[in-house]
């Protein structure tokens, strides 16, 4: 279904071609081809969503360390296969990390000295991490960088990390670590092994307590040394060996199941503050950190907190944390994260369908590797248990494992915020995905624009231009020769802005006062999802943000931004800088291309010029320069900019060097339209109208 008509009624008076009157003159990602995939079966179903994860390209979020707290006790275990065999309780408060390449940097009985450390590596990319750990009768303090994914990784890391740290190693060198250790003993308590840990430390060597399970019991281990290859521990071997003469030395597996435990005392650079520390160790070990009723919270995740458990492992070098808990559940915090909770209800129920299906779908993949899912909007916005609501969580419950499917397959069921009086058709966006999207009418997108303020566009005695909220105006009943309106403030210090949206970052273009006058030009609505303006931005911006995104050679200055072909919806699917068409890896790349725009549904005008449509129609490009400009108070002012009409009475301001970008939507818009289904509601739709709507041709099952 081609919409572009009902679209460009809304982008109507955008056009840049504008009819000139005597009068007016005031002389003042790409989608898989098929979007559908098996549906699995949805028995004790549970999703997995990485929030640290290192996948290379397709995603990479670091971290070394993660803390977590509990109202509830926490407890730790390993997992093979899905199976938790669970190891022991560790209280309501602990960090995570992985025994993987790492860089000492340097050891200190001065907290001092290891705080200033911190404090010097914390902005950079070598994240540190201080343990304290009693050596030869006292208390020291180590000062780690990591963790890195390769022993050359690590090895150009030191070095990174001694120029940094230098004025405070006082003739210590930063040192590659890792996961090669030796084992000086099993002890069935934890008490027995500190006992045998202490006559390491008093040797001076680095030693900790690593935690197995043999045969349905827990081992506590003295593990010596931290090396990063197998050289390195035959030298710690030996050096051990003359320090310790009555123990016997082993090297530990590498395939060893373990959990390190260490003392961590980051969180503070006043005073250490000690918590507990768990180092995952061994080749492709699996930890799962259970959790409880209470929840647990992920300080490196903003605080939030999260129901279910947490896989810990080594993956690509990097801690990877997953997030595993049954699907129901993740969506209570989804759908909240996507929508608000005081829409309608059959909204929630299509927001909960639509986040199913998409999830469903993801897993049958395999983006994320180990992860169904990330908590970004990568994947879909999930924020724990603080983006919940009673509501929402009737939505999830009362449409419990229903998903979207076609030919008996579930849909990647992919949506957007707002798609602007017209969902996207796939050649639009990514240049693929299936049959499942089309484009179609969705005229209760306006539902977002519903209770926002409108804007009076003004033009300025000074003859600039600039926006004004509507409840700080009056009208005065007065006009000008062109027919346009005066209005005067109403409140004291009121802002004029760029753009006729509140923006706490953007200087504004004045202020004025009561009883301080302006020319009307227009009154829009806010800019917000549905229909929205951004710039004008300068030739030099928009170079900038085209680079590295098209293949094709760039000007030195741009003259012209064309639009030079739509797609069914209206969308933008080529553009001509200076005549010539801007190459790009598929159309929806244009959003970035163009300035961070909100769609790709939008029209572009040269503020610099304007065009004139003679009687026989021949269009002429007019620059406004050296137009002299009659203000409110009818003084000439120096401006270059002209306002000009259009056959709809529309004014517009043209100013010197910038491109004004005037659209509708938020968002890829290939679809549901959450906005759009919001409106739907309001208008009585249910959940399954409204996603039959915006899919093509699909079914509502229970799989």
């Amino acid at each position: 279904m081609n919409v572009t008509t009902n679209v460009n009624t809304t982008l109507k008076k955008w056009k840049q071609t504008l009819w000139l009157l005597p009068v007016v003159i005031l002389l003042a990602g790409t989608l898989p081809q098929s979007s559908y995939a098996a549906t699995p079966s949805v028995d004790n179903e549970k999703v997995r969503v990485g929030l640290f994860l290192d996948v290379g390209n397709t995603y990479s979020s670091i971290v070394p360390v993660v803390n977590v707290k509990s109202a509830g006790s926490l407890s730790v275990g390993q997992s093979n296969n899905g199976v938790v065999d669970s190891w022991l309780s560790i209280g309501n408060q602990a960090s995570f990390g992985i025994d993987g390449y790492r860089v000492k940097v340097l050891e200190t009985a001065d907290f001092a000295t290891a705080a200033a450390g911190i404090k010097l590596l914390q902005s950079t990319s070598d994240k540190p991490i201080v343990f304290s750990a009693s050596k030869n009768g006292g208390t020291v303090y180590q000062l780690y960088t990591g963790m890195y994914s390769s022993k050359a990784a690590a090895t150009t890391g030191a070095s990174r990390v001694a120029s940094t740290v230098r004025s405070i190693l006082n003739g210590q060198t930063p040192a590659v670590k890792g996961g090669f250790h030796l084992s000086a003993g099993s002890y069935a308590t934890e008490a027995q092994a500190n006992a045998g840990l202490a006559a390491v430390s008093a040797a001076g060597l680095d030693g900790f307590v690593a935690i197995t399970k043999s045969g349905g019991a827990l081992a506590y281990n003295v593990w010596v040394g931290e090396e990063a290859d197998a050289a390195s521990l035959a030298s710690i071997k030996s050096v051990a060996a003359t320090a310790l003469p009555d123990i016997t030395l082993t090297t530990v597996s590498s395939t060893q199941a373990a959990l390190i435990k260490r003392t961590n005392v980051t969180s503070s650079i006043t005073s250490p503050s000690p918590i507990d520390h768990y180092m995952v160790s061994g080749t492709d070990v699996k930890m799962m950190l259970q959790g409880n009723d209470s929840g647990t919270q992920v300080t490196e995740r903003s605080a939030r907190t999260y129901r279910g458990d947490f896989e810990i492992s080594n993956y690509n070098g990097q801690l990877a944390w997953i997030n595993v808990l049954p699907m129901e559940e993740y969506l209570y915090s989804v759908v909240g994260g996507e929508v608000s909770a005081s829409w309608p209800a059959e909204a929630l129920k299509a927001q909960a369908v639509a986040a199913r299906s998409y999830a469903r779908f993801q897993e049958q993949g395999s983006k994320f590797k180990i992860a169904d899912v990330v908590d970004t909007t990568l994947s879909q916005a999930y924020n724990g248990v603080s983006a919940e609501d009673k509501r929402i969580i009737a939505a999830v419950d009362a449409t419990a494992g229903e998903i979207v499917t076609k030919n008996n397959k579930v849909i990647e069921a992919i949506f957007s915020a707002n798609s602007g009086g017209a969902s996207a058709d796939p050649s639009e966006v990514w240049n693929g995905g299936g049959d499942v999207f089309v484009s179609v009418v969705s005229k209760e997108d306006a539902a977002s624009q519903a209770a926002l303020k409108n804007w009076y566009h003004v033009l300025l005695d000074n003859g600039k231009s600039g926006y004004v909220r509507e409840d700080n105006v009056k009208l005065s009943g007065k006009k000008t020769s062109a027919g346009l309106d005066y209005m005067t403030v109403t409140a004291k210090n009121t802002n004029v802005r760029p753009l006729p949206v509140v923006q706490s970052n953007v200087s504004m273009v004045g202020q004025m006062n009561p009883g301080d006058q302006a020319v009307v030009l227009e009154l829009l609505p806010e800019s917000n999802s549905y229909q929205w303006i951004r710039g004008p931005f300068t030739s030099a911006q928009i170079l900038a943000t085209l680079k590295g995104k098209t293949t094709a050679s760039l000007p030195s200055t741009i003259t012209s931004i064309q639009v030079s072909q739509r797609g069914p919806s209206g969308r933008v699917t080529e553009i001509k800088v200076n005549g010539a068409v801007v190459k790009v890896k598929y159309p929806d790349v244009f959003r970035s291309a163009l300035n961070s725009l909100p769609s790709t549904l939008f029209d572009v005008v040269n503020t610099a010029n304007y065009v004139v449509v003679g009687s026989n129609n021949d269009q002429n490009e007019m620059p406004a320069a050296r137009t002299v400009i009659l203000g409110a108070s009818g003084q000439g002012t120096g401006s270059s900019s002209t306002v000009i009409l259009n056959g709809d009475g529309v004014a517009r301001v043209t100013e010197a060097g910038g491109f004004l970008f005037t659209g509708n939507g938020n968002g890829h818009g290939l679809g549901m339209s959450q906005w759009g289904a919001k409106g739907m509601a309001d208008k009585g739709s249910n959940y399954k109208q409204i996603l039959q709507h915006y899919y093509n041709n699909v079914q509502i099952t229970k799989g």
